[in-house]
């Protein structure tokens, strides 16, 4: 006669206890893993952040220089209108 119940070391669909702790410990890890991926500092949305930042910098530096020849301009005529010492 076979004996029908469970032994005590098998858990659910045959695996020992170990083995599914083992297996579920592993999964929430990946979890982590993949939400630290997503959400963490080194984000794709961090990346995205940083391009747009950067573009931002690259049009305020062309409208600064853009600006300081405009200046650069008005000071060299006007000292040129100073009388000489």
């Amino acid at each position: 006669m076979k004996n029908i119940t469970k032994s005590k070391e098998e858990g659910l669909a045959g695996f020992s206890l170990k083995t599914l702790l083992i297996t579920l410990l592993g999964i929430l890890l990946f979890i982590l893993y993949v939400d630290v991926l997503m959400n963490g500092e080194n984000s794709l949305s961090v990346l995205n952040q940083v391009e747009e930042s950067n573009i931002t910098l690259t049009q305020k530096k062309i409208t600064l220089k853009n600006e300081n020849q405009r200046l650069q301009k008005i000071f060299f005529e006007l000292k040129q209108l100073e009388p000489k010492e």
